[in-house]
């Protein structure tokens, strides 16, 4: 009996045979949903020119898709238990695909936002899609891989975004920024119709369109309103009265889905302490990579007075690097859990934000080079098992409430990340007395990186509180 027991316990929540190729599809539309997310920041000055609009215009193509994203990711959940897994990632991706084309053969602005945000709705399916679907198609003692993996493409995507757009855009127009998308996502959809399963319990719940129009408009507001923020202030009329409205419709929200039977997101696995910290220090650990890689590019373009074709090189090594950390991280939490791997990982991603707190306007290229490596040693380090500690502490359907959660979270977190370090970066400029523009821009980048380092500090304390999932059951056996 005991051993029939071990056995169950060390399969998958819902075998497939080929659980790689199921995940394929999957990995490549998230992939190529996170690098779109960063790789226009780097062509915005190119389809300046182009399509002739100002740069507060052009924000929007980087507002509008975050924006679509973090309105459709809240209802990820609840499309997942109405409609099976290939419906749901067939129709992101041929979405994602359309988007890119529209965008690809857009003649002026509006049609590109109009693709872009397409392309947003696509990326908000995709996301939580792939997390869930991982906890379910494989068994617990490769499950550390499998999520290391898929954090790896939420990682190593925005990593490497300048860098590809900076060699696209040296060769070839900012239409094959797109053209390449489409290319990318033409694969990731056959590998969806031939090689991927249903994996997903359909259980079709009641909706309450209530709390649609409120998670419409209360993550819609807050993201906006924090994105409007580097450009307006943040004591902007607009800014505030977008915040105001975010924060206590979602807090209407919550408080409705606390109270349904069937609500849209079940917020109620907060109550788990394992998924509570988890979720935390994933978004820690996001908002100090997005600050970090917001703030980087820009000192190496303004602060060394370096072009952008060879920005995109210096993020390089970095950026591979990421690659094969998050790789690694998901087989340390399989063989040690996570409370190891995301103490170091912290502790290493705070060295290398202090390193970046040190830059001058005539650091070497090689130091650069190293603060960024050891910062993306630390930060894929302690992603993926935090990560995956959290969703293992959900059962069943509640993994895919985890999943849209946090996902959620990451774009609303990210988003304020970039916000805030926009507005230290100019807060320091203003600060600094001289006539050096080199100078007066580090020291803006200076006190962005001092917010970088307070997230790695919060990080490395929340991380202390990381408990062996093990251990708690022994506890309680022991107890009882």
């Amino acid at each position: 009996m005991e051993q029939t027991k071990q056995v169950t316990a060390m399969r998958a929540r819902v075998e497939v045979d080929r659980p790689w190729l199921a995940m394929t599809s999957m990995l490549i539309g998230a992939f190529v949903g996170m690098l779109s997310e960063t790789s226009l920041n780097i062509a915005l000055p190119s389809l300046k020119l182009a399509l002739g609009v100002e740069t507060s215009t052009l924000q929007w193509l980087v507002t509008g898709y975050m924006l679509i994203i973090g309105i459709i990711l809240p209802f990820s959940s609840l499309i997942s238990k109405w409609f099976t897994t290939r419906q749901t990632v067939i129709f992101a991706l041929a979405d994602f695909l359309v988007g890119a084309v529209i965008s690809a053969t857009a003649s002026g602005f509006g049609q590109l936002l109009l693709g872009r945000m397409i392309q947003g709705i696509g990326t908000g399916l995709i996301l939580p899609l792939m997390f869930t679907v991982a906890m379910q198609i494989f068994p617990p003692q490769k499950l550390g891989a499998a999520m290391g993996v898929s954090a790896l493409v939420i990682m190593f995507a925005p990593a490497i975004g300048p860098t590809l757009t900076g060699l696209l855009l040296a060769k070839l127009s900012w239409n094959w920024i797109f053209w390449s998308f489409a290319i990318i996502l033409a694969i990731a959809l056959a590998f969806a119709i031939f090689g991927l399963k249903n994996v997903a319990e359909i259980t079709k719940p009641k909706v309450d369109f209530l709390s649609l129009v409120e998670s419409v408009i209360g993550f819609g507001s807050l993201v906006m309103g924090v994105s409007f923020a580097s450009e307006l202030g943040w004591s902007s009329p607009v800014v505030l009265g977008l915040l105001i409205v975010g924060i206590v419709v979602l807090f209407l929200y919550s408080k409705r889905q606390l109270s349904l039977a069937s609500p849209i997101l079940n917020i109620k696995i907060f109550a788990k302490p394992a998924f509570r910290v988890g979720a935390v220090l994933v978004m820690l650990d996001f908002a100090i990579i997005l600050s970090a890689m917001y703030l980087l590019p820009q000192y190496i373009q303004s602060g060394l007075a370096l072009p952008v074709a060879l920005t995109g090189m210096i993020m390089l090594p970095g950026g591979i690097i990421n690659a094969v950390v998050s790789a690694l991280a998901g087989r340390l939490y399989d063989s040690h859990g996570a409370k190891i791997p995301a103490r170091i990982g912290f502790a290493i991603a705070l060295v290398g934000a202090i390193m970046l707190a040190l830059v001058k306007p005539t650091s070497s290229v090689t130091y650069v080079i190293c603060a960024h490596i050891i910062m993306m040693i630390g930060c894929p380090l302690a992603m993926s098992p935090a990560q995956t500690h959290a969703l293992n502490a959900l059962e069943g359907l509640e993994s895919a409430d985890g999943s849209t959660i946090m996902n959620t979270m990451q774009q609303i977190v990210g988003a304020i990340a970039t916000a805030l370090a926009t507005s230290f970066l100019m807060l320091g400029q203003s600060f600094y007395n001289g006539a050096n523009k080199q100078a007066a821009f580090t020291n803006g980048v200076h006190f962005g990186i001092y917010f970088t380092i307070v997230l790695a500090v919060v990080g490395l304390c929340l991380a202390f509180k990381l408990k062996d999932p093990a251990k708690s059951k022994d506890v309680d056996l022991n107890s009882k």
